[in-house]
């Protein structure tokens, strides 16, 4: 087992540590102060990361992206977590890998664009009375004279306001199983400005400032067959592939900012003076640091792990599972104990600490909350047994 970086590893680490120090953490307290991204602030740096090929790093070379296998691109999604989930993610863009469903005119329309940094995707699947049961959407997609009347309502859309077009998900049919009816679901591509479909504000939310979440109405919009992604009644086949990258993806990012979130501490309980010492040197304090790098240390491992299976094609939903799980639940835990070794300093926004923790909050709930995460792992042991 080789636990060593190559030299290209090694160059892309660097270089996206460089990029997001110098480009992007320098913006944080204008992000968290005014709670927004500056439409103009996030052209600009977009237009930076394209530069410096950074941009839909995750993406296959067939297609314009920078093609990094998954420990790289690990790698590179940990160095990113390091800052601020907006500055990283609208700015430092890794288009949703559903879209290598594209075929034939939707790759010019869809894909190509969203490589190259012209055209932002987001994702429509959660819904007021559907969450981690999306069978139980509600948004339909009707055929009718060969198109589909979608009609329902999506909400917690991750930055749809700044999106050009939405990958949606619809129930589109129904199906016999042995526990009844059940819908049958598909994906679609709609263009903003789309008769019958608005992007409403959403909820304001304590994490990830900036990072805003939008409602959609869908009010008898008609699309044609062409704006199906993949295959008619396959949508959960098209969102399983999603899913699992990018519960990776929340798991390196996690990795990121707990990392950033122990530097901290670590030099708080160096600076730090009380009774005449450094409070590292307390037993309260080395002792949490140590519970700390062991966590993170054990997290990182699980990640990397699941990114390797990837590479090899052998990856299932169970070491994803562990991977997001494992971090999302450790990142909690670092955070919490960084800010509890600053004391009160460590809830003052002077800091980066306050944003850390409550910013790890959400990370345990969407892209399928720790709840989720242990169902998908207990089936797996218990489904051999009969269970």
């Amino acid at each position: 087992m080789d636990f060593a970086l190559s030299e290209e590893q090694q160059l892309i680490i660097s270089t996206t540590r460089e990029f997001v120090r110098e480009e992007l953490v320098p913006h944080e307290r204008e992000v968290e102060d005014s709670g927004t991204l500056r439409p103009e602030l996030w052209r600009e740096l977009r237009h930076k990361a394209i530069a410096a090929g950074l941009y839909a790093a995750n993406m296959p070379t067939e297609v314009g992206g920078a093609g990094l296998d998954a420990v790289t691109w690990v790698l590179y999604e940990k160095e990113l977590g390091y800052t601020s989930y907006v500055l990283h993610y609208a700015c430092v863009a890794r288009p949703s890998n559903i879209l290598l469903a594209c075929t034939g005119e939707q790759r010019e329309r869809y894909l190509l664009p969203a490589v190259r940094g012209e055209r932002v995707e987001c994702l429509a699947m959660s819904e007021p009375q559907a969450g981690s049961d999306l069978r139980s959407m509600r948004t339909s997609a009707v055929q009718k004279g060969g198109d589909f009347i979608v009609n329902g309502t999506k909400h917690f859309i991750s930055h749809a306001d700044h999106a050009d077009f939405v990958i949606l998900f619809a129930a589109s049919g129904e199906e016999d199983s042995p526990r009844g009816k059940k819908k049958l679901i598909t994906a679609f591509l709609v263009d903003k400005g789309t008769p019958g479909f608005e992007v409403l504000p959403g909820y304001q939310n304590v994490s990830h400032r900036g990072y805003t979440n939008s409602i959609l109405q869908f009010n008898d919009c008609r699309l044609p067959q062409s704006a199906v992604l993949g295959t008619l009644h396959q949508g959960f086949e098209v969102a399983n592939t999603w899913l699992g990258a990018t519960r990776l993806q929340v798991a390196a990012n996690c990795l990121g900012r707990a990392e950033r979130a122990l530097e901290c501490a670590k030099q708080w309980a160096t600076d730090r003076r009380q009774f005449g010492q450094q409070i590292g040197k307390f037993q309260g304090v080395s002792f949490k640091l140590a519970d700390m790098v062991v966590e993170l240390r054990a997290a990182e491992l699980l990640t990397l792990e699941a990114a390797w299976k990837l590479d090899q094609k052998s990856a299932t939903d169970t070491d994803m599972a562990i991977a997001k799980l494992k971090a999302t639940e450790m990142l909690a835990m670092v955070a919490d104990e960084a800010l509890q070794i600053h004391g009160g300093m460590g809830l003052m926004t002077d800091m980066p600490l306050e944003r850390i923790w409550r910013d790890a909050r959400i990370e345990r709930i969407w892209d399928g909350t720790s709840e989720v995460q242990r169902h998908i792992i207990s089936r797996a042991l218990l489904r051999p047994l009969g269970g």
